[in-house]
């Protein structure tokens, strides 16, 4: 399947608990690059949450960021009145060993740690709130760069069928380009005014054209075009097999290029190269 690397996606729910917000953005990467952020309250699901993205994501630089925000607490405080007197008459020790008699601020006492108690969060239903929230996350993300893919792979088979039809008009022009092989020795032979044995030239002329055939190239062309459409209709990712189908279609198109002898062939040859390096620039973003 042909699934962009490019997407972001944003999803929020309520609870008793407060609001969880996930955010995934991804850009072009050659491998998986992924980088979350998590709330201190819930960093010990770093590792699940890992885990889940890089069984959806298979190539691009990845960020996700969970943003955490806890319901309103109660207005009434609770108090530790044990560890509040213990902390009081410790400041008041500490006062007689300096000699000083400032009166200790009970606000100074309310915030030394553990006096006021606050509700526990319950981290467990948060947590499973959250890796919920993080499956459906995924699922906009894998939908956003399904879209995108779709739209490439278009383009992609678009660009395949210009080449199919180059490579169709070349074929064609195959026996032609003997022919024009041939009277082009036979114009040089005149005009060298030389007496050349016509078995020799036919000979020669055999040499040169195996030197400058191309029905080899065109046949692996045609062997790369339907595997190309193959691997688009696979299931599977398909960024990087398509990246390497790129360099051997590069690769029969210089061969192409080196072997023409004609003008027309030629421009042909660059227009194959042109869509060839138009498509490998599209094949870079896909997963």
């Amino acid at each position: 399947m042909a699934r962009s690397m490019t997407g972001f996606a944003r999803r929020e729910t309520r609870g008793d608990f407060g609001v969880l917000v996930w955010e995934v953005r991804s850009v072009n990467h050659r491998y998986l690059d992924m980088s979350l952020r998590l709330p201190e309250e819930l960093r010990g699901l770093e590792g699940e949450c890992r885990e889940r993205v890089a069984a959806e994501v298979k190539r691009g630089k990845l960020d996700g960021q969970l943003r955490f925000e806890p319901a309103s607490r109660e207005t009434v405080l609770h108090v530790d009145e044990t560890r509040a007197r213990a902390v009081g008459q410790a400041a008041m020790k500490v006062a007689g060993f300096l000699g000083t008699h400032a009166p200790v601020s009970p606000l100074d006492v309310l915030r030394w740690p553990g006096v006021v108690e606050e509700p526990a969060l319950d981290v467990a239903a948060v947590g499973a709130a959250a890796l919920k929230l993080l499956k459906e996350t995924l699922a906009d993300h894998a939908a956003a760069r399904g879209r995108e893919g779709e739209r490439t792979a278009a383009v992609l088979r678009d660009r395949a069928e210009r080449i199919g039809a180059i490579v169709g008009s070349l074929r064609g022009k195959q026996a032609a380009m003997l022919d024009q092989l041939r009277e082009k020795l036979r114009t040089r032979v005149e005009e060298l005014k030389v007496q050349l044995d016509p078995q020799r030239l036919e000979q020669e002329l055999v040499i040169l054209a195996q030197r400058l055939d191309v029905a080899e190239e065109l046949d692996r062309l045609g062997s790369h075009l339907k595997e190309f459409d193959n691997t688009l209709k696979g299931s599977e990712a398909v960024g990087r097999r398509l990246d390497f189908l790129m360099q051997e279609f590069n690769r029969e198109a210089n061969t192409l290029g080196s072997k023409s002898q004609d003008a027309a062939i030629t421009q042909q040859v660059v227009d194959l190269k042109v869509l060839i390096e138009q498509m490998r620039e599209q094949v870079q973003n896909l997963e």
